[in-house]
C-alpha cells in the first residue's frame, strides 16, 4: 500500500496538505494513530510525579493531539467542501469513535484533577494575561464538558455526546442529500419566462455540470434558487421549487430529519439537567455574551416587532404591485421575491440585471484584499500550481507591510453537488507562538453561481455581501497573533465570533470601494454614480422580510432549546405553534426551517445560539460607526485598535472587554435597527 501522507512530514508549499496524494482510505488509519498518540500524551500528563504546573499540565495538552488535529482538519474541509460516499461512510463510522474519544478525555479524572489544581492557583503562579485566560477557559471547558460529575453521570453523558455525534452527521447527510438530489428542468422558453441573462446562463451551467447539455437546471443552491424565485414569471414553477427548498429533511422518505430532530432535542435536554441546568438554553447561553435566554429574548423581541411592522407595509407594496398586472392574488411565499423585484425596480428605478455585470467575482475578491490592505496592511498574492482538492479553488499568500509571511488564504468559491450549501470559514492549520511561529492555513467557502466558461462569475449586491462577511471570517484566522492554539483565531464565544465578520460587511457599502472595484465586466466602466446612489438607497429595502426570515428562525431555535422534555415532540407542529405564539406572516417562512436548520441540529456549534448574528449585529453597526465618527472609513487610530482587540486577539479576553478597549463604551442597540431601517415609530426610517 502507498505511504499515507499523515505519516510523513508534508514537503509542500506553506505546509499545505498535499491533497492530490491524500485518499480516502488514508483517514481511518490517520484517525487511529492520532488517537492513540493522544492518548499516550494524556498518560503522560496524568502520570507525572511532578506537581501540576502550567508548563507540564496546560502548555503540555496545548503540544498534544497534533496529528488527530490535522487529520480532523482536512477530514472536516473535505466532508464540507467536496465529499463522496466513501468520504460519507467514513464520516458516519468515525463520528461515535471520536466522540468517545473526547469524552474520554474531557471526563479524565486525573487530568481534571492537575487542570483543576493549576486553575486555584492561578492568582500566585506569576502568570501572563494569555497563560490566565488559556487556564480559566480549559477548566471551564472540563467543567462544561461534566468532569465535576459522579461516576455514572459521566458515563450516561459519553453515551449522549456519542449518540449526538452519530445522529447529527446523519441529519447533515441528509441534508445534502436532499439538496443534491433536487433538479428543476426548465425546458424551453416558456419555463424560463421573467429570467434575466444571468440568471439562464447560471441555470444552463447547472445543467452541464449534471450532463444534460442544451437544458437550464435549477438546484436548491441558495444562488440557484433565489435568483429563479425573483425572476420566474411561472408562478406554478416558483411554487414547485420553494416548496422543493421548504422541505429538504422534511419528505417522509430515508432522508427526513424530523425523528433525529425529536432524539436530539431530547439528548440536548438530558445532558443539560445531568449539568445542573433547567433547560439546554440555559446551559449553552451560560458561557456566552448573553449568559441567558432571558437576554436573547429581549433582544430578538426588540426586533420583532418593528419587523412585522414593516413586513406587513411591504407585503401591501406586493399585493399592490401584483393587482397592477391584472393579479388579483393572495401573496404567497413563493411570490415574495418576484414582486418584492419589481416594487425595487419601480420604486428605486433598479433592475438587478443592470446591477450584476458591475460585481464581478474576481474584482469583488479584489475589493475585500484592498479593504484589508488599507485597514491592517496586508497584502495577497495569487499563487498557482498548489495541490488543492478541487480545479476551482484558488490560493493567494498573505503578506504584512513589511512583506513577512501572515498566512495562506484559499478561496472555495462555487456551489457543486458535493458541497454543503451556504457559506463559512475554516482553517487547515491555525496560528500559535507556543514553541514557533505558526502561521495558519484559512478557507472561505461560498455557494455562487459559476459563470459559464469563458464567461466571468456575476454576483448579486447580496452575494457580494457574503462573501465579505466570510473574508472577515477568514481575517480574523489570518491575523490571529496569540501564543496558545487553545485562544487563536476564532476560539471566542460564539455570539462574539460573528462580530469581525459583520463589521467587514460595511466596507463594501462605502462609495470608496464600490466606484473602485464596481465595474462592468464588458466595458470595464465603474458603476455610474446615479446607479450607485439608488443602490445604496436601497440597501434596507424589504429589510421587514429578511428580518422576520432570520429573527423567526432565532426564536424558534430558543424554543426548542427552552423544552424541558421532548416527549411526544411532533417537530413540524411544534414549529408552527412557536410561529403562531410570535404572529408569523403567512407569507414569509423561516430563513432555516427545522428539518433543514444545519446550524443548530448538525452540531452543537449554533444550538440555541442562531441568535449570535443578530447579537453581533448590534456590535458591528455600533463599531462601524466609530469609523464614521472618525471621518475615515480606514482612520489609522481606529483601524489599529479593531486589529489589537479583535482580529489579532483571538479569544485572549472577555470579548466585552475586547470590545470596550476598541470602542470606547458598550455598544449600543439603537446602532442596529437604523442600520436595518427599523428604528421606533416616529423616527425617521432611512430607506
Amino acid at each position: 500500500m502507498d505511504t499515507n501522507p499523515f505519516f510523513t512530514q508534508w514537503q509542500t508549499p506553506f505546509g499545505l496538505p498535499p491533497f492530490d496524494k491524500i485518499k480516502p482510505a488514508h483517514f481511518k488509519p490517520a484517525y487511529e494513530r492520532g488517537m492513540a498518540e493522544q492518548k499516550a500524551e494524556i498518560a503522560a500528563i496524568t502520570g507525572t510525579k511532578e506537581a501540576p504546573s502550567f508548563a507540564n499540565t496546560i502548555e503540555a495538552m496545548e503540544r498534544g493531539g497534533r496529528l488527530l488535529e490535522q487529520v480532523d482538519k482536512v477530514f472536516g474541509n473535505l466532508t464540507s467542501s467536496h465529499t463522496n460516499d466513501e468520504l460519507q461512510a467514513i464520516q458516519r463510522d468515525m463520528a461515535p469513535v471520536l466522540a468517545k474519544h473526547r469524552s474520554e478525555i474531557s471526563l479524565n479524572p486525573e487530568l481534571f484533577q492537575r487542570i483543576d489544581a493549576v486553575y486555584q492557583q492561578r492568582d500566585k503562579l506569576k502568570l501572563t494575561p494569555e497563560q490566565k485566560r488559556v487556564v480559566e477557559r480549559y477548566h471551564l471547558a472540563f467543567v462544561r464538558a461534566g468532569a465535576q460529575l459522579k461516576p455514572e453521570q459521566k458515563q450516561r453523558l459519553a453515551e449522549i455526546t456519542q449518540r449526538l455525534a452519530v445522529i447529527s452527521t446523519a441529519f447533515s447527510q441528509n441534508v445534502l442529500q436532499d439538496e443534491k438530489d433536487y433538479m428543476l428542468v426548465l425546458e424551453g422558453e416558456r419555463d424560463l419566462a421573467g429570467l434575466p441573462d444571468f440568471a439562464r446562463a447560471a441555470a444552463a451551467q447547472a445543467a452541464a455540470e449534471r450532463n444534460l447539455p442544451g437544458k437550464h437546471v435549477i438546484t436548491l443552491s441558495r444562488s440557484s434558487i433565489e435568483p429563479f424565485l425573483t425572476f420566474s414569471a411561472r408562478r406554478d414553477l416558483r411554487e414547485a421549487a420553494f416548496k422543493a427548498w421548504t422541505l429538504r429533511g422534511d419528505n417522509g422518505d430515508a432522508q427526513d430529519n424530523k425523528k433525529i430532530i425529536q432524539e436530539i432535542v431530547a439528548l440536548r435536554i438530558e445532558r443539560a439537567k445531568i449539568m445542573g441546568y433547567e433547560t439546554f438554553a440555559d446551559y449553552k447561553l451560560a458561557d456566552t455574551m448573553a449568559k441567558t435566554p432571558a437576554a436573547v429574548s429581549d433582544l430578538l423581541l426588540k426586533v420583532w416587532g418593528p419587523a412585522k411592522e414593516r413586513a406587513a407595509e411591504e407585503k401591501g407594496l406586493l399585493a399592490e404591485m401584483a393587482r397592477s398586472e391584472g393579479q388579483n392574488i393572495d401573496i404567497e411565499p413563493w411570490d415574495w421575491r418576484y414582486y418584492a423585484e419589481k416594487v425595487r425596480k419601480a420604486k428605486y428605478e433598479l433592475d438587478e440585471a443592470e446591477i450584476k455585470p458591475y460585481f464581478q467575482l474576481d474584482k469583488m475578491i479584489e475589493a475585500a484584499f484592498y479593504t484589508a490592505n488599507r485597514l491592517f496592511g496586508v497584502t495577497f498574492t495569487e499563487v498557482k500550481g498548489l495541490p488543492l482538492y478541487h480545479p476551482d479553488v484558488r490560493a493567494w499568500e498573505v503578506k504584512d507591510k513589511d512583506g513577512k509571511h501572515v498566512a495562506l488564504f484559499i478561496g472555495d468559491n462555487f456551489a457543486r453537488p458535493t458541497k454543503r450549501s451556504g457559506a463559512w470559514m475554516s482553517t487547515l492549520r491555525d496560528q500559535e507562538n507556543l514553541d514557533e511561529s505558526i502561521r495558519p492555513l484559512v478557507l472561505n467557502n461560498n455557494n455562487f453561481a459559476k459563470g459559464a466558461p469563458g464567461e466571468p462569475t456575476l454576483l448579486s449586491f447580496d452575494d457580494a455581501n457574503t462573501l465579505f462577511h466570510e473574508f472577515g471570517h477568514g481575517l480574523h484566522g489570518m491575523l490571529s497573533n496569540v501564543k496558545y492554539p487553545y485562544l487563536s483565531g476564532t476560539s471566542v464565544l460564539r455570539d462574539f465570533v460573528e462580530f469581525p465578520s459583520q463589521v467587514y460587511e460595511h466596507w463594501l457599502e462605502q462609495p470608496e470601494i464600490l466606484q473602485k472595484f464596481a465595474v462592468h465586466y464588458k466595458t470595464g466602466e465603474p458603476i455610474p454614480k446615479a446607479l450607485l446612489d439608488k443602490i445604496l438607497a436601497a440597501r434596507n429595502f424589504n429589510q421587514g422580510f429578511a428580518t422576520v426570515e432570520y429573527v423567526s428562525s432565532a426564536l424558534v431555535d430558543m424554543e426548542f432549546h427552552a423544552l424541558k422534555s421532548a416527549e411526544g415532540l411532533d417537530v413540524n407542529g411544534f414549529e408552527a405553534a412557536s410561529l403562531k405564539k410570535i404572529g408569523m406572516p403567512k407569507e414569509i417562512v423561516m430563513r432555516h426551517r427545522s428539518p433543514h436548520f444545519s446550524h443548530i441540529f448538525s452540531g452543537d456549534g449554533y444550538s440555541a445560539g442562531y441568535y449570535s448574528y443578530m447579537w453581533a449585529e448590534v456590535l458591528d453597526a455600533d463599531g462601524f460607526n466609530a469609523f464614521k465618527e472618525a471621518g475615515n472609513i480606514f482612520d489609522p487610530a481606529m483601524a489599529k485598535k479593531l486589529y489589537d482587540n479583535v482580529y489579532s486577539a483571538g479569544g485572549t479576553s472577555d470579548p466585552m472587554e475586547a470590545y470596550i478597549r476598541f470602542r470606547g463604551r458598550e455598544p449600543k442597540v439603537d446602532a442596529l435597527l437604523k442600520n436595518r431601517g427599523l428604528v421606533p415609530a416616529g423616527e425617521p426610517r432611512v430607506n
